[in-house]
């Protein structure tokens, strides 16, 4: 009996030993990283977090842009790719938001994906509006919208994305009526602005700050507590005349195909969070107006746990339920 039980844990260690082993010798081959969204936001986040991982790791981090279905397509790509570290996914909190808004997903949210690490924080968002707009603040914004003969339309980068339920909850707050015109991905919809397709946004900051510096945009308000460091001279929401609406920008995160190796989903934090402590990415990021916001793997299943009651209640407030 008690050979067996030393052979039982002499194998257990001889395991735990070749997946440590293999963790450190990933990877061997090319890694891809799906974004299941257009170019803009998690886009931009995903292509410098990979040409890091690519220095570090010393092969070649692909990024693959698989829009479709607000996140759908992509995301179901990941969960059912090949569980080995070489299928990752770079999305935003509109992964737990579509547990909400749509009755019946491809995947459990819950259980199809490995939580690797955060990697930024959005902050808040910036409400914004073409310069033809005849509104110089929130207030004017919200007066506009409310005239029977005028009628507003705002773009995101996608039905039922992070900006989408945003916006509604802020149609809700600011009893406005806003019409919302989809496009796919964050650059795209923050360009529908730019050209006047449509006159406002609720963007996080990535896809709208070079329009804005630019003039090509005027930002009215900031949705988060305090003020955007990028944009300090914005006012927040609550300092424009609208308290009651609040809302932070959400986050892009990392992801694996769930069952992933433990070492290898380690190794991968490990590299992920020396890029996000380097003072050059972290200055590069904060230049698109977001925070880096790394997180061992256990702390960002934590955290998706509550980011799925939150975003669950703004999807209540928003009355968004999509098939």
């Amino acid at each position: 009996m008690l050979s067996r039980l030393r052979a039982f844990f002499l194998g257990l260690t001889a395991l735990a030993l070749a997946g440590a082993a293999w963790g450190q010798a990933f990877p061997t081959r090319p890694v891809r990283i799906i974004v299941p969204a257009g170019p803009g936001g998690p886009d931009v986040v995903a292509r410098i977090m990979a040409a890091k991982l690519t220095e570090r790791m010393s092969q070649s981090f692909i990024v693959e842009n698989h829009p479709g279905a607000n996140g759908i397509l992509g995301a179901d790509m990941v969960a059912r790719a090949a569980p080995d570290g070489y299928t990752l996914m770079v999305y935003s909190s509109g992964l737990i938001s579509n547990k909400s808004l749509y009755k019946k997903l491809p995947y459990d949210t819950d259980t199809a994906f490995a939580p690797i690490s955060n990697l930024v924080d959005n902050g808040g968002l910036f409400i914004t509006v073409h310069p033809a707009v005849p509104a110089k603040t929130l207030q004017e914004l919200i007066a506009l919208a409310k005239k029977p003969d005028v009628h507003l339309a705002y773009s995101t980068p996608g039905v039922g994305n992070t900006w989408h339920v945003a916006t509604e909850v802020f149609n809700h707050y600011a009893g406005t009526k806003m019409t919302h015109i989809p496009y796919k991905g964050g650059g795209l919809a923050a360009a529908a602005l730019v050209s006047g397709e449509v006159q406002v946004i609720l963007s996080s900051p990535a896809p709208i700050l070079p329009h804005a510096r630019s003039g090509k945009a005027r930002v009215l308000a900031y949705t988060a507590k305090t003020r955007a460091a990028s944009m300090p001279d914005v006012p927040t929401t609550a300092e424009a005349g609208l308290p009651t609406f609040q809302m932070d920008g959400g986050w892009f995160g990392m992801f694996a195909p769930a069952n992933t190796p433990a070492a290898v989903v380690e190794r991968i934090n490990k590299e992920v969070r020396a890029v996000l402590a380097d003072p050059p990415t972290v200055t590069r990021l904060r230049g698109i107006g977001v925070e880096p916001a790394p997180t061992s793997p256990d702390e960002f299943r934590q955290f998706l746990r509550d980011e799925t009651k939150k975003y669950a209640e703004w999807v209540r407030i928003a009355r968004i339920q999509l098939e």
